[in-house]
């Protein structure tokens, strides 16, 4: 009698890619029951792993005043609930943590080391938030920045098809060789995405080396469409397993074990995402180089939210920066930390120790939320708010309403995370790109597609 999926799921078993090749080695074989009960044991699932006891992880940021005190113990507390995860080996909170949801969520400026498995929820949806920096000698600032200003693009969507920027053929047809990347609607999102560079943080900034006197583009944005719908199939995925492999451990924290063939494929994904976020930044530099006719004398880049592979060490940084080469298979120069747009955009070079796990801060980092900024602020103007922080400074956004969210005072201070990074022996500064403008979003809810949709329907 021929045996089924049906025998295979009564014995307990749940339908896997295994199944058929369990079937026909099973039928060709004609198996007796005690025979297919011993060839299937290969294929139990092993004890559900418990958490396990809470790792030391080293804590690289100390409250400043009061407002930041809050802000430092829930960071502490979360990533002590985080490292109770079972495939965790080691952790490190940076200067600019701050809580991104429920205790046991991976703060921003947190760094976790994995064996042998990969956590999208470590991530997040914004796959590869990077920066890109291009040396242009001695462009005009501003000239740089009107250009740059007239080939970005920034807000929520992408580029209709008279403006897209191409994407490389080469890169399409990898998308398409992927399981992960091969649905039209992800693919659809990587033509219209590209030359794109979403909002909240995210920006466009020109300024003057502090060693050379040379202008300096640079860009900070992550995977947009394309990588939030990684993330998105990247965490289903993942959750089929911890509900097989782990029912304890947290949702956000799931994993796919990297040995399996959902693991390769999905490491697989992370890379290509990687290429594309990078050409991305690519587009928009080369394309303002071009409207302004001047040569790159210099290009480096970083991603800061990202997974990092040494061995079977996954280096999971939730907005931290990679410090070491090996981290980086197309490493060309030094790392770039950005602090806030009145701010220089640090340069920086290290090594691994003791405290870093091979990682720097990635910014300046927020104390509070965005609404809880905004109302400290409710006895000015937004007008006032944007000249006081942003004096001497060309500051633009791109709908044209000023975002007060994401100007100096809703970010830690810049000279605190500086300090800090000395303080910890975390990283060298060996230049800063002063500040001359930036382009960002602009707050993109104030006149957001679906509000204009109420007024009309009233």
């Amino acid at each position: 009698m021929k045996i089924t999926g049906k025998e295979l799921i009564d014995l307990g078993y749940r339908p896997k890619k295994w199944f058929a090749e369990a079937l026909d080695h099973i039928n060709d074989n004609k198996l007796e029951h005690s025979e297919m009960i011993k060839y299937l044991a290969q294929y139990n699932s092993p004890e559900p792993l418990p958490l396990q006891e809470s790792l030391d992880f080293a804590v690289n940021i100390r409250a400043e005043n009061e407002n930041e005190a809050d802000n430092v113990a829930k960071v502490v507390q979360t990533m002590k609930t985080l490292l109770k995860t079972p495939t965790l080996t080691a952790g490190a909170l940076m200067p600019d943590a701050c809580p991104t949801g429920p205790d046991g969520n991976i703060p921003v400026g947190g760094v976790v080391a994995a064996h042998k498995a990969i956590h999208p929820g470590f991530h997040s949806a914004d796959i590869c938030c990077s920066v890109m920096l291009t040396d242009l000698g001695n462009a005009d600032p501003k000239k740089v920045l009107d250009a740059a200003h007239s080939i970005t693009h920034f807000g929520p969507g992408g580029r209709d098809r008279t403006t897209e920027m191409p994407v490389s053929m080469e890169l399409l047809e990898a998308f398409r060789q992927n399981d992960f990347l091969k649905d039209e609607q992800l693919i659809s999102a990587a033509r219209s995405h590209m030359g794109t560079q979403g909002d909240g943080n995210h920006f466009l900034f020109v300024g003057t080396s502090k060693k050379t006197g040379n202008t300096m583009l640079i860009t900070h944005h992550g995977s947009r469409g394309p990588g939030a719908r990684l993330y998105d199939k990247g965490i289903k995925v993942a959750n089929r397993f911890r509900n097989e492999l782990s029912p304890a451990t947290l949702r956000e924290n799931a994993w796919i074990p990297f040995e399996t063939d959902e693991g390769q494929e999905y490491w697989e994904a992370l890379q290509l995402i990687r290429k594309w976020t990078k050409e991305n930044h690519e587009n928009i530099h080369g394309a303002t180089m071009e409207k302004l006719g001047v040569q790159a004398q210099d290009r480096y880049w970083n991603e800061h939210n990202f997974v990092f592979r040494d061995g079977d060490t996954f280096y999971h940084a939730k907005g931290a920066t990679p410090l070491e080469d090996r981290f980086m298979p197309d490493v060309t120069g030094p790392r770039l930390i950005p602090l806030n747009m009145a701010e220089p955009v640090l340069i920086v070079q290290g090594k691994t120790n003791s405290r870093n796990l091979g990682f720097a801060p990635h910014g300046a980092g927020r104390n509070f939320s965005r609404t809880q900024h905004k109302k400290s602020l409710a006895h000015k103007t937004t007008e006032e708010i944007f000249h006081e922080e942003t004096k001497g400074l060309d500051v633009r956004f791109f709908t044209k309403d000023i975002d007060i969210s994401e100007l100096p005072s809703a970010y830690k201070s810049a000279a605190a995370v500086r300090s800090q990074i000395e303080e910890f022996g975390l990283c060298e500064v060996i230049d800063e790109v002063m500040p001359y403008g930036c382009i960002m979003a602009g707050d993109i809810r104030k006149n957001a597609t679906w509000k204009k949709k109420m007024k009309f329907r009233k």
